[in-house]
């Protein structure tokens, strides 16, 4: 890669992180600076004070889906962050993770999005048997968009199924009710094992004042009703009384601090150590369209530590990069894809990451092998897909395409996705995408996710429409068909974007790739608490 090229890149880059600390900076302000102003008026802090108190401010933290909501429901005045703060952190000795509403955000309401997330927090908890504290501020399920989010499997109820599953796994739940807990959510702090409740702004019922009116004709104050004094005093439903939220979250971490120790699963760790080389020269390497080859070593040898990675296979199947290195000090084994450059009939063609037969059959082994070894895996995408075409058909390319995705699937270390480039089609499945289960899946700001890429896709569906018009007897001109193709383009290109990904939960974060080694390693020290408990196998294939 030439010095120019190399500059371009960075450039590119840097203006990319540029765009992600604004849309994360708009996403922090809630529901905006009026919404913000009007919560702190009734003595309540915000869900980030609250997390910041929370959380030690000298250990590293990682935020699950800043951009979850990104974009989305704007005919309802949109829903930054899903109304809901998810960060992975610690509290003292104990790597916590703390779920709070966001009441600056339609007072707390649930969206489908806001669902989404509050379960992909429990999910992360159960994976990692992590302590989870739950700060409550929320009017409950947003009624115009209640078919959305009540009453299939994967919406509201889910979370109190979670609770109980969790309580029966021995997992620390805590919660504190520092605002509104109404309807369904009065469940969620009562299935927890400890519940504390913030005088005068929490309140926790099933109906509030005017639906108890409504109800059976009962005229009661929302205090008197579902208050601290009453919950605390009368019910018994809450734990602790807290004078304010300063005081709650003091005491969230005196409980916290008591919780004995942990199984650990093992991961080796020993005292970790800066790369050698300069982790901010990874900017330079990845092209913002996204199809030019770089060498992926360049990109690993800045993530591991001391730059010392051990290559497995070195010579074989070259289009997956595998071998062991360490990250912050832990034991990883990577498998990332390798940019080339393959020549067509037509000429010479410029492809991002195809898996062959023998990178396939390569990185199956090493999975494996990381399996055996008890040691975590991360996988860097860069993928276009599998090798299509006869060639690669009578090879036997979809055999040793499963047996990857077989061997990965059925994986009983942690994994670990990000998402560095393209991640298209199968190659996504293989490279252990969303539907695979890892720990944490993240995207940096040059990613793309997709069944195939924007110009590839516009093409195909091009010639469709195409063939529709012209069998309804309609001419299509040059002019006409570039303009047909570049408005596909466009649409498929924009549901490619990280930030569309992000926005629904595809991936977990996007991060700067500088932070890649901080969330990496806070994910295998969470991952550290549940030990595996099952043997690893292949399945049914043969590999």
């Amino acid at each position: 890669m030439s010095e120019l090229e190399f500059n371009k890149n960075e450039d590119s880059m840097r203006l990319l992180i540029g765009d992600l600390k604004y849309k994360k900076e708009t996403a922090y302000l809630g529901g905006g600076v009026k919404s913000i102003e009007k919560h702190k008026a009734s003595g309540k802090l915000t869900a980030r004070e609250r997390i910041a108190l929370l959380l030690d401010e000298d250990k590293p933290q990682l935020e699950i889906g800043t951009l979850a909501g990104d974009d989305m429901y704007e005919n309802y005045g949109g829903c930054p962050s899903g109304g809901v703060v998810v960060m992975i952190g610690y509290i003292g000795k104990r790597q916590c993770i703390v779920v709070a509403n966001d009441a600056t955000v339609k007072a707390g309401a649930w969206f489908p999005i806001t669902g989404k997330k509050n379960l992909r927090a429990q999910e992360i908890a159960i994976e990692n048997r992590l302590p989870i504290i739950y700060l409550v501020d929320s009017a409950g399920v947003f009624l115009p968009m209640q078919d959305e989010i009540f009453a299939d499997k994967e919406h509201f109820g889910r979370i109190f199924r979670n609770n109980a599953v969790m309580s029966s796994m021995g997992i620390t739940q805590i919660a504190a009710v520092m605002g509104s807990c109404v309807a369904g959510g009065a469940y969620l702090p009562i299935m927890s094992d400890e519940a504390l409740i913030v005088d005068k702004t929490g309140s926790i019922f099933l109906a509030g004042s005017y639906l108890v009116k409504a109800a059976i004709g009962e005229e009661i104050d929302n205090e008197t009703l579902g208050g601290a004094t009453t919950h605390c005093e009368i019910s018994g439903v809450t734990d602790y009384k807290m004078k304010n939220d300063q005081e709650c979250l003091k005491t969230i971490r005196k409980l916290v601090d008591k919780i004995g120790d942990y199984e650990k699963a093992g991961f080796d760790r020993i005292e970790a150590k800066a790369p050698k080389k300069n982790p901010k020269e990874i900017y330079g390497y990845i092209a913002e369209n996204n199809a030019k080859p770089y060498n992926t070593l360049e990109l690993i040898e800045r993530l591991v530590d001391d730059s010392d990675f051990t290559q497995y296979k070195e010579e074989y199947g070259k289009t997956i990069v595998c071998g062991y290195g360490r990250i912050d000090g832990w034991a990883v084994g990577i498998v990332a894809n390798q940019r080339e450059i393959i020549k067509t009939k037509k000429g010479e063609l410029q492809v991002g990451g195809v898996i062959y037969s023998d990178s396939a059959d390569k990185a199956a082994r090493f999975v494996m092998n990381c399996n055996q070894k008890k040691i975590p895996l991360v996988f860097l995408h860069d993928v276009s897909g599998f090798m299509v075409g006869s060639r690669s058909e009578h090879g036997g390319i979809i055999k040793d395409g499963a047996k990857l995705v077989n061997a990965m699937a059925n994986s009983v270390v942690p994994k670990f996705s990000i998402v560095v480039g393209n991640s298209y089609g199968a190659g996504n499945y293989a490279m252990c995408g969303k539907a695979y289960d890892p720990r944490l899946m993240l995207a940096w700001p040059s990613a793309k996710i997709a069944v195939m890429g924007g110009a590839q896709a516009a093409k195909v569906l091009l010639q469709i429409e195409v063939a529709s018009l012209k069998k309804k007897g309609k001419e299509i001109s040059p002019e006409i068909e570039e303009q047909m193709f570049n408005e596909i383009k466009d649409k498929y290109d924009r549901t490619t974007n990280p930030y569309y990904a992000a926005a629904r939960l595809w991936v977990d974060d996007i991060i700067d790739p500088l932070d890649t080694r901080k969330a990496i390693s806070i994910g295998i020290d969470a991952a550290n608490h549940a030990p595996i408990t099952k043997a690893y196998s292949t399945g049914a294939l043969q590999v």
